[in-house]
């Protein structure tokens, strides 16, 4: 169950992570968010990342529970760089026909 506990938390720390970026939000949101909320975005993050970490250490010790933070975190970056990509190239996929078929009929 820590296991579980440490892996969620990486994930929705480093969701709130790319939401605080202004790129992300764009893609995201259509807009840029404002400060205050992009700053609740990154405190949200590192809160998540730090809950993880103290769940992985208090349950596993520092020697395993480092190298499994180490895991978990880096399965749950890859995962949100995953879906950040997909979600754009799915976005652009879908605008390309648009754009071929208004081409071909003009």
């Amino acid at each position: 169950m820590s296991h579980l506990l440490t892996f969620l938390s990486s994930l929705a720390g480093f969701v709130a992570l790319a939401m605080a970026m202004s790129r992300h939000q764009r893609e995201v949101f259509g807009k840029a968010l404002a400060q205050p909320a992009t700053r609740r975005w990154r405190l949200a993050g590192w809160a998540c990342l730090l809950l993880a970490l103290v769940v992985v250490v208090f349950r596993e010790g520092w020697g395993l529970g480092l190298v499994l933070y180490s895991g978990h975190t880096s399965l749950a970056a890859s995962l949100v760089l995953g879906a950040l990509v997909v979600r754009e190239r799915l976005r652009d996929a879908r605008a390309t026909p648009r754009a071929a078929a208004s081409r071909r009929s003009a």
